[in-house]
């Protein structure tokens, strides 16, 4: 049941500005992966859907939006994400349709390297098809622009949602929302330029795996 402790614990009750109800699915979801894996996702063929590039989509929807097209608890490869100090044997799916657009989501636990400090860390990685200029409509007041290798993309620091980092990047269907939680493992606040120590090089690492 970390994942949803995970999701809500990043904004407060709602995930990067898309509401409290795709939260509430974002649990519903998560919740669900707690028990059995869910057979649409976990089974023999993920890895080579892995690397398809013609997968269907584990959800559509209604909207007339861009199918997503990138799984990222699927096409972020397992051993990739272990080096980066995530634990991805034990990732955690979630599903958000909203019926008007809609995200897939994938949540890690990890311990990685900081110089001179050992910081935990969780990880949320959403996908989803909304445009990276619906992202910013919602999310300009924290947001600053910005570019990943090249890809367009918005850096989000909201000082109410505390030892949080996020980055949005642009992709062919909409966009994908890496966002860090710092789990602090001392006491005081986590100074604010500490929140995204290092995380735009892990995100700069996996965006030429995103599909442009």
């Amino acid at each position: 049941m970390l994942a949803s402790t995970r999701f809500i614990s990043e904004s407060g009750g709602r995930v990067g500005g898309w509401g409290r109800t795709a939260l509430g699915a974002a649990v519903i979801a998560v919740v669900s992966a707690c028990g059995p894996a869910p057979t649409t996702v976990v089974d023999d063929s993920a890895t080579v859907a892995a690397t398809s590039t013609t997968r269907t989509p584990r959800i559509v929807d209604d909207s007339g939006r861009p199918d997503i097209t990138f799984d990222p608890c699927l096409d972020l490869p397992d051993d990739v994400m272990t080096a980066a100090g995530y634990d991805a044997e034990h990732k955690e799916f979630a599903d958000m349709p909203m019926g008007s657009y809609t995200f897939l989501g994938c949540s890690y636990e990890g311990t990685v390297s900081v110089p001179g400090v050992l910081a935990r860390y969780d990880l949320n990685v959403m996908a989803g098809n909304v445009s990276l200029g619906e992202e910013l409509e919602k999310n300009g007041h924290v947001a600053t622009t910005t570019t990943i290798n090249g890809r367009p993309a918005l850096l989000e620091v909201d000082p109410n949602t505390r030892d949080t980092c996020r980055f949005a990047l642009q992709s062919d269907f909409g966009v994908v929302i890496f966002s860090r939680i710092y789990q602090k493992d001392h006491t005081g606040p986590v100074p604010q330029h500490e929140w995204c120590s290092e995380f735009e090089s892990f995100v700069a690492s996996v965006e030429p795996l995103l599909k442009r």
